[in-house]
């Protein structure tokens, strides 16, 4: 079964940032989300390029989203507004 491993970096904290003291992370499998939140997130590891358009938020959140496919593992960073509810709601802060 895949799983997703989210992590939430930047914002005004700067979360995850290297000395941070805060880690906001999670996972979710990805068979536990709906059909439109696997599509969601397909579409997302097909084109993160296309999920970059600049906004007029300033200090977001941003999530590195992590999923092996094939044995390889593939990392994206996309903004919080692409991300699904689903998969920004398994993510829970912890201190460092």
């Amino acid at each position: 079964m895949a799983t997703l491993k989210i992590e939430r970096v930047g914002g005004l904290a700067g979360f995850g940032v290297p000395g941070s003291r805060i880690k906001s992370s999670g996972e979710v499998a990805v068979a536990a989300l709906s059909a439109a939140d696997q599509a969601m997130v397909e579409t997302l590891f097909q084109d993160p390029a296309a999920q970059q358009k600049p906004g007029p938020e300033r200090d977001a959140f941003r999530y590195r989203i992590t999923r092996t496919k094939d044995g390889q593992e593939h990392t994206i960073e996309v903004p919080e507004a692409a991300v699904p509810h689903a998969v920004k709601a398994c993510v829970s802060d912890k201190l460092r």
